[in-house]
């Protein structure tokens, strides 16, 4: 499994990696959207775990260009605010699954991702047989 996660906050998004590596994901860790677009042109994930609020850059660009490239990528967007907890992300972005709080637990999280990240879930990214 395939995880890019887009966290400004560096010391967090590497308590994030240290979960989902021990869950066998293979995990890119970026801190801004243009690197996130950047990763999102260069390379398959199968979960972007996206904070909604970054210090630069749009998580909502982050997302549409996910959908436009990578349509099958799922979107787990975290949170430290309240906007968007009536549900509405939903609605503005095709590809979200999950939307939870940034101060869940990490191994939590990691069980999120895993779960829509992983072949069994009916939720995984297509790989191509010959190129994988």
């Amino acid at each position: 499994m395939r995880v890019l996660i887009v966290q400004s906050n560096k010391n967090l998004g590497l308590l994030w990696q240290q979960h989902l590596e021990r869950l066998d994901a293979e995990v890119t860790l970026v801190n801004t959207g243009e690197q996130a677009l950047n990763q999102i042109e260069a390379t398959l994930f199968d979960v972007i775990v996206l904070d909604l609020v970054l210090t630069e850059g749009s998580a909502l660009t982050v997302a549409d260009f996910a959908q436009f490239r990578q349509p099958q990528a799922n979107v787990v967007f975290v949170t430290n605010t309240t906007f968007f907890s009536d549900g509405s992300i939903f609605h503005h972005s095709a590809n979200a699954r999950a939307f939870i709080q940034t101060a869940t637990p990490p191994r939590d999280l990691a069980e999120i991702v895993h779960y829509y990240g992983s072949p069994s879930s009916g939720h995984e990214v297509p790989r191509d047989p010959v190129s994988g």
